[in-house]
Parts: structure tokens; C-alpha cells; sequence
């Protein structure tokens, strides 16, 4: 700002004195006419004094700082404008609108300040300001430049009237051009006061120039954005306008959803889904494509049922719980009675899961008879991790795509059960039971089992596809738990991917055990008794397990013990006994559950000749085999009955075989089989029977009815014979076992090759059984023939070649009675 300085005596020969009114944010110019409203009671009353007086005039000037209600000298600048009020108009409110026109420039004296008549306003003692024009060529070209400067502003703000342009640009000398120019611009006041007090008349006109330049730039810019502002408007009440009209169609046409409200909700939940980009990418491109599609298309159902099940997956969710190897074990151990090695195996996997918090695999795969557990087992599992379970049965599955899923070109096409199930859990790793993995099977819709294999691959299953998906999905971090009955029906590929733990049947004594601490209660609360009603003696239980039940596992013992509970929750409602008191003993069994429907303990009475006792493994466990052989004249026909598969037939053959080759040694004649028929006979007919190791079963029992020398009724054996007589080693030994000892058997024969898998035998049944090991068919002869001299079996001719059998026979065997 410009400072003056006064000339005492000049200012005093030129002075006057009149009222003074301060502006806020406003700057007076000479020659400009200004409405402005004034609500400042000091400013009304200045006013008022000019316009009592005869000439009208006001003296305005700009206060520094606009939010000073009562300004001092020092908050006001030090030139002004001397002004004349046109025309005052009071306003309901108090305030009034005055309308000014400014005359010349003036200084005032700070000194000269004071109040008036009635000292409510400010009196000043005011200078002119003398001004001078300059001419010439500079201030031409100018003029010129800012008045053509004026008309382009003029198109850029409609607000500024050609009449007001026109009237300006008749202005010829520069001085007074600034001043009628600057009125106009919308150019803080500061910078306007600058202008007002540059005396140099080309310099006010250039600094005027400068600001319409700039206000020019603006305005262009302005109007740029207020034509897109525009254009996006018109654009949005457009699709505004078209929305409704869609809406009112489908109204109309019976269709209430908006198909552009789903596709947003669609892009909504995207926004806040947690997924791959891959997976993303492909998503907003199916959104894009179901904006396109009419609603009545079939394709519409389609996209968008792909899209929601994308949406619906829990791609990155994961249910994060604090591993306690502790409470782990304490859970498996509430759960399941027994079972040592399957939950020392899972609590490894468990306590290797706590260290590395992430490991591939391994699949985990529970071989068991029925009813041991298996997926009891699974379900604790998840419960000891602290997981979701989930559940899904491979039984009689055929088709590949219920694995894999459909291709989304078929109708009704739909994912896979492992992505639909991973949908309902609403977690990525859940603990997963594929139950009965060993009962699918193949047909033209494909191998189901193969699909698995991805699936079971730890080295895989990080990128599965998915059919219906056609996107990788990450199924690393669920925990896989398969289920089966039996081995022989997993393909090798699917079993060499997943760890293998067997799961025996229960031990009589554990059955106990299990039957008391967990079926009892279980269905004691599930059938509404308490547990007063019922007094289940161990008597009664043991009955149950040996006479009313044969199986590995506790389903039917359970069943049995339901039964009961159901006959004692009628008579209670039928008030039959008063007390509620129901003692169940061993004799009262049968008026609750019948005649016993098994003989506990198959050992024959006595030794008989040609009928041996051996050990078989099934799919609900281990079982007692008796194996038949009648000899009768005839031309050497061979009859293998009892529903045979190929393997077991085979070994019978072997085991005849191996007699003709040593039939020397026995006393027989070389061509004896060309003189009779051989039945070989397996009861229970109706069930199916198959593999090797009833091989010395066979050979004992063939031998034993050509020789007429009887076979011990307290021992059972396994084993796979070859043509040399060698005895070859079997599975499932354990199960064998427990079934010889179920049968009050107490003597077993076994391949000297098995003593490795005595260690998996319970204690109590290696006490109770002699375990004789053998490596040949002379040893197993020698142990199972009930002979005088069971060890010259072999050499049975005198010196004349005269067959010694007769004479090796005991003349009476009467064996001790067994209780």
C-alpha cells in the first residue's frame, strides 16, 4: 500500500470535514455507483448526518481486517473515496440499502478523527487527491488491450451487461478506465485498495489490465467445469430417467427385481470379499456381462447363479482357535474309549500343526470294521482343533462330476460336493471327512476316485479347479480325514496319497468298557429315563455283547442296548412299576431282548475227522471258519462248495496238489486221488468267502479225512500254503485273533513270519492263547493232528512198504470237558 504524507498547511487550505463510514471487504472507486447494506448502528447514524446536510456526502473507507467491529484509526487504510448517497431505503429488519456514488479519491487526517454532534458516529477532516492523465502510444495500445480484454470477459460472464461494456469502453483516458473496470471484478479487496491507491494513471490501468487477464483465465476455467458439471448431470438424470422407466416395465410385465439393483448388490459384496484376484477379475466380468442380459434370458439365471456362488465361497476365511494339545488329548479320550495308537497318531499331527501353525498333509485315512468309530473319531478331531466338521459320504458315489462339479454349459449345472460343502461351513479349513472313501465305484460318467486324487494331494489341492468354477481354489489349509472298511477296493494312486491307520475291533473287555461309560448314559437320557430307572447289571451287558451281538465295532450292541430302554420307558408310562426301579440280570435278558441269536464259542465239542477250525478277516472283523472234507469212492472229481471266490478256491487246489506231491509219505497210494471224490465244504454258504490265507486250513483238513486221524477241536489256524508246503504270512492277525478268542479257542497256529504282529495284539489275549509259529505244513500237521506219535506222521511204513496209520491212531481220545 501507498503511504502519504501530509502537508499540513496544503491539507488545511483543501480540507474538509464530514462524516466517515468503514467498509468491510468493500473498496469504493471514483466514478462507480454501488447498492450496499449497512447494519452497523455508527455507519447508520454517519449516514443519516450526510444526508441531513445539504450535499449528501460520506466519506468510505476499507477497514484492514473485516472482523473489527469498531474500527480505530490504525484498522483503517489511509485513502478513500469520497462518496454521495443516491438514494437510502429502510429495511424491516433494521438495517438499510444505500446506494453510493463514488466522486473523487481522498486522504484523510488520522489526527483530525472525532465523533459528532450526538457522538455516535466518526467525523474525519478529508484531501483530495489531485489526479493527472497521461497520453501517448503505450497509453493507447492499453486502452485498446483492456477494452477488448473487456468484451471477452463479457462473454464469459453474462452477469456484466453489454450496456455496462459499452459504457466503459467509451472511457478514453486510462486512469479513469481502471476505475470503472474494477468495480466489476471478483478480485480480493486488498488488491482492489492497491489499485485504488496508485496515483500513476497508465500503472492503475496496467495493475486493472492484469487482474481482467486473470478473472478472463478464471471465468474460462469456470465455465469448463460448470459445461462438465453440466453434461454429467444431464448424463445421470438420464440414466436416472431410463432406470425408473425400466422399473415401471418390469412392474408392469410382473417382475419386481431390478436387474441393475442385483448387479449392484453383486459388485457391493465383491467390494467387501476377501478373494484372489484371479478370482475377482473374473467375477467383475460376469457382473459387467449380467448388466448386458435381458432378465428373461436363460443366460441371466446362469451368470448370476455363478456369480452368487463365487460370492457365497469363503475364499481367504479361516476359523482361527487356539491349539491345546492338553485339551485335545482330554477330548479324544471323553470321546472314545481305547484306541491308543489311532490318538497318539492325530496328537502328533496336532502338536506338529501347533509348531509349524501350517503343514501339507498328511490326508489321514481310518481303516476300520463298522461301528469301531471312524467318523466319531473324525468329528473329535474337528472338535479338539477347534474347527468346523463337515461330512461327506463317497458312498455308491459313480459320477465324477459329483467331485468335481459340472461344466456351467449343462442345465442345472452346479459345483462339486467339496466347494458345496466348503459353502454351508462358511470356513476354508474345516476338518473334512470323506466317509466311505472305499465304496465308490466307476461307470461311463467316469472315476470318481480319480477325481479325489487332486483333492487328497497335498502338493496340489492348493490350485484345485473346480469344474463349474473354472477358477483355482486353495483347499491346502483343510484338514482331510477319509474313512473306509477295507483296502482292496482303493485304487493304489488315491492310497498311496493318504496316511493309513488302522482301527481294530474292540476287545470283549473294551466293549465293556464302552457299553458302560457311553451307550448306557447315551441312551439312558436319549429315550428320557434317569439314571435310577434303570440298573443294567455287568453281567447282563457281558450277555449282551456275547450272545446278542457278533461284530468288531458297538452299533449293534448299542441297538440292543436302545431296545431295552424302550421296553422300560413303556412300562414306566404304563405305571406298571411304582418305585421306577428296573434291575436288568443276565436272566432277564431274554424276556427284553428275545432268544440270543449267537452261540458263544463255535470249538467243537470233540476232535473230528476232516473238520478243522480256521481264522478269517472280514470287513466287520475277524471270524471263526470251519472247513469240511469228505472223501467217498470215485474217479478223483474235486467239489469246492460254500461260495468260494477264485482265491480261496485256489488254494484248495494248492493244498491238494501239495498232498499228491508228498503222498508217499503219508502212506497213500501215487494214483489215490484217481480213486475218489473230494467235497471241501465252508458253512454259511450264503456268505461270499475269499482269499489265501485258509490255505493250511484246507491242507489240514484234506489230509486229515484221507488219513482218518482227527484234528484238535481247541485249535485254529491262518496261513497261505505253497505247493512246497511253505506257510506264507497273512493280514489282519489281530482280528483273527480276537475272534478265535471270542470262540473260547485257546490254542492258535500262525506263519512263523507273522511274530511281528504280535506286538498289535492285546495283552490279555496273548495270556490267554498259546501262539505256536510255524513255517512249514510238517510242523503245522505235527501240532494240529491228534495222533500217538504226531511227529512220525511223516515216515507211516514198516519194512515190507506196509502203511502204519492204523497203528499211530489212539484207540480212544476222550478230551477233558472245557467250561
Amino acid at each position: 500500500m501507498t503511504g502519504f504524507t501530509f502537508d499540513n498547511d496544503r491539507f488545511a487550505a483543501d480540507a474538509i470535514r464530514m462524516p466517515m463510514m468503514s467498509l468491510r471487504e468493500v473498496v469504493m472507486f471514483p466514478r462507480s455507483i454501488a447498492p450496499l447494506f449497512v447494519g452497523r448502528e455508527a455507519s447508520i447514524k454517519a449516514i443519516e448526518q450526510a444526508v441531513a446536510a445539504h450535499d449528501k456526502k460520506i466519506f468510505l473507507v476499507a477497514q484492514r481486517s473485516p472482523e473489527t467491529e469498531k474500527p480505530n484509526p490504525d484498522d483503517l487504510f489511509a485513502m478513500g473515496t469520497v462518496s454521495k448517497i443516491l438514494q437510502m431505503l429502510r429495511l424491516p429488519d433494521g438495517t438499510i440499502k444505500v446506494l453510493f456514488e463514488g466522486l473523487y479519491r481522498a486522504e484523510w487526517d488520522v489526527e483530525s478523527m472525532g465523533v459528532g454532534e450526538d457522538a455516535d458516529y466518526p467525523m474525519v477532516t478529508v484531501r483530495r487527491v489531485p489526479e493527472e492523465e497521461s497520453a501517448g502510444a503505450e497509453s493507447d495500445a492499453l486502452i485498446r488491450a483492456t477494452q477488448e480484454a473487456l468484451e471477452q470477459y463479457g462473454r464469459i460472464n453474462k452477469k456484466l451487461a453489454p450496456e455496462t461494456i459499452l459504457a466503459i469502453n467509451s472511457i478514453t483516458a486510462p486512469g479513469r478506465l481502471a476505475d470503472a473496470v474494477m468495480p466489476h471484478l471478483k478480485v480480493d479487496y486488498i488488491k482492489k485498495q492497491g489499485v485504488l491507491e496508485e496515483l500513476e494513471p497508465v500503472k492503475r490501468l496496467e495493475e486493472a489490465y492484469a487482474f481482467l487477464q486473470g478473472e478472463i483465465e478464471i471465468s474460462s476455467i469456470e465455465k469448463r467445469i460448470k459445461n462438465r458439471v453440466k453434461q454429467q448431470m444431464e448424463k445421470n438424470q438420464k440414466e436416472y430417467y431410463l432406470n425408473e422407466q425400466i422399473k415401471a416395465i418390469n412392474k408392469e410385465m410382473g417382475r419386481e427385481d431390478d436387474p441393475g439393483a442385483e448387479a449392484a448388490e453383486f459388485e457391493a459384496r465383491l467390494g467387501e470379499k476377501n478373494m484372489p484376484d484371479e478370482a475377482r477379475e473374473k467375477t467383475l466380468r460376469e457382473i459387467k456381462k449380467l448388466r448386458q442380459i435381458p432378465p428373461s434370458s436363460a443366460e441371466y439365471t446362469v451368470v448370476r447363479n455363478y456369480v452368487e456362488w463365487i460370492l457365497d465361497l469363503p475364499w481367504n476365511v479361516y476359523k482361527e482357535a487356539d491349539l491345546d494339545i492338553t485339551a485335545a488329548e482330554g477330548i479324544l479320550n471323553e470321546d472314545h474309549y481305547g484306541l491308543e495308537k489311532p490318538k497318539e497318531r492325530i496328537l502328533e499331527y496336532l502338536a506338529v500343526q501347533k509348531l509349524v501353525e501350517r503343514i501339507k498333509g498328511p490326508i489321514l485315512c481310518l481303516v476300520g470294521p463298522p461301528g469301531v468309530g471312524k467318523t466319531s473319531l473324525a468329528k473329535s478331531i474337528a472338535k479338539a482343533m477347534g474347527r468346523e466338521f463337515v461330512r461327506l459320504s463317497l458312498g455308491g458315489v459313480r459320477d465324477e462330476a459329483e467331485i468335481r462339479g459340472h461344466r456351467r454349459t449343462y442345465v442345472g449345472a452346479l459345483p462339486g460336493k467339496i466347494i458345496q460343502s466348503l459353502k454351508r461351513v462358511k470356513f476354508n479349513n474345516p476338518v473334512f471327512c470323506l466317509d466311505e472313501v472305499d465304496k465308490m465305484s466307476t461307470d461311463f460318467r467316469g472315476d470318481p476316485s480319480s477325481a479325489l486324487l487332486e483333492v487328497l494331494d497335498p502338493e496340489q489341492n492348493y490350485a484345485y479347479n473346480d469344474h463349474y468354477l473354472d477358477l483355482d481354489y486353495d483347499l491346502s489349509k483343510i484338514f482331510f480325514i477319509t474313512t473306509a472298511n477295507s483296502l482292496h477296493s482303493i485304487p493304489l494312486p488315491l492310497q498311496d496319497r493318504m496316511e493309513i491307520i488302522r482301527i481294530p475291533g474292540y476287545l470283549e473287555t473294551e466293549k465293556l468298557q464302552i457299553g458302560r461309560r457311553f451307550l448306557l448314559p447315551k441312551n439312558i437320557e436319549q429315550h428320557g429315563l434317569k439314571d435310577e430307572n434303570l440298573d443294567f447289571s455287568e453281567e447282563a451287558l457281558l450277555e449282551v455283547i456275547r450272545r446278542y451281538t457278533r461284530e468288531a465295532g458297538v452299533r449293534n450292541l448299542e441297538r440292543e442296548i436302545a431296545s431295552v430302554c424302550r421296553k422300560v420307558a413303556r412300562k414306566i408310562v404304563e405305571g406298571k412299576d411304582e418305585d421306577g426301579v428296573h434291575p436288568i440280570s443276565k436272566d432277564d435278558l431274554e424276556s427284553y431282548l428275545g432268544v440270543p441269536k449267537h452261540r458263544h464259542g463255535e470249538m467243537e465239542a470233540a476232535p473230528r475227522v476232516g473238520l478243522c477250525t480256521g481264522m478269517a478277516y472280514t470287513e466287520v472283523g475277524g471270524e471263526i471258519l470251519m472247513v469240511e472234507a469228505a472223501i467217498m469212492p470215485g474217479t478223483g472229481k474235486v467239489e469246492i462248495t460254500g461260495k468260494l471266490g477264485d482265491v480261496m478256491q485256489e488254494s484248495a487246489r494248492a493244498a491238494l496238489s501239495y498232498l499228491r506231491s508228498r503222498s508217499g509219505l503219508y502212506g497213500l497210494k501215487p494214483d489215490f486221488h484217481k480213486e475218489i471224490d473230494i467235497h471241501i465244504h465252508v458253512p454259511e454258504g450264503a456268505i461270499p468267502k475269499d482269499g489265501p490265507s485258509a490255505g493250511i486250513t484246507l491242507a489240514t483238513t484234506i489230509i486229515s479225512a484221507l488219513l482218518n486221524i482227527p484234528v484238535r477241536n481247541d485249535l485254529a489256524m491262518t496261513g497261505e500254503i505253497t505247493l512246497r508246503g511253505r506257510v506264507l504270512p497273512i493280514g489282519g492277525l489281530r482280528e483273527k485273533l480276537l475272534a478265535a478268542h471270542r470262540g473260547l479257542i485257546r490254542t492258535a497256529i500262525i506263519p512263523a513270519e507273522n511274530e511281528k504282529d504280535l506286538k498289535d495284539v492285546p495283552e490279555t489275549i496273548l495270556n490267554d492263547m498259546e501262539i505256536i509259529k510255524v513255517e512249514s505244513m510238517d510242523e503245522v500237521l505235527s501240532k494240529a493232528l491228534v495222533c500217538q506219535e504226531p511227529e512220525k506222521i511223516f515216515c507211516r511204513r514198516d519194512a515190507n512198504d506196509i502203511p502204519l496209520a492204523e497203528s499211530l491212531l489212539k484207540e480212544e481220545y476222550r478230551p477233558e470237558p472245557r467250561h
